[in-house]
């Protein structure tokens, strides 16, 4: 099939396809004329180089689980899975990073909103500073 059919199947941009081909994730033989002509089980490729992308595998990631995937059954499987359970422990170490950026962010909201009555931004600023870099918890904004 042409870029053009296989753009309309996947919903992916001729541009993508065509960086996909030229990152070695797909491929597609020349014809005569010189057009792309891809095989049908590229269009099931995408759909799973799309997902996995939207899953927070890099494309060095996909480059890798997609070589093996022409390896042999119980290999192809283990390394599916290993790579799997790679990223949701990444996912994981991202969440509970997340998760304590947004506990600072709203220790320094608290802070602000707790500013001390007379005292100017500037002045609550060098203080909530002051108390994130001394570890002083009275300082510090909870």
């Amino acid at each position: 099939m042409k870029i053009g059919e296989l753009a309309r199947r996947t919903g992916l941009r001729a541009s993508r396809i065509r960086f996909y081909e030229a990152s070695g994730l797909i491929e597609a033989r020349r014809l005569g004329n010189g057009y792309r002509d891809y095989p049908e089980q590229v269009v099931r490729s995408l759909e799973i180089i799309t997902c996995g992308q939207q899953a927070g595998f890099s494309l060095e990631e996909m480059r890798k689980l997609t070589s093996a995937a022409s390896g042999a059954g119980a290999a192809r499987h283990e390394l599916l899975l290993a790579s799997l359970k790679r990223k949701v422990a990444e996912i994981e170490a991202m969440q509970l990073r997340l998760a304590q950026n947004r506990e600072q962010l709203l220790a320094v909201i608290a802070g602000i909103e707790s500013k001390p009555q007379g005292m100017d931004c500037d002045e609550n600023a060098q203080r909530l500073i002051a108390g994130w870099q001394d570890g002083d918890a009275d300082k510090a904004p909870r």
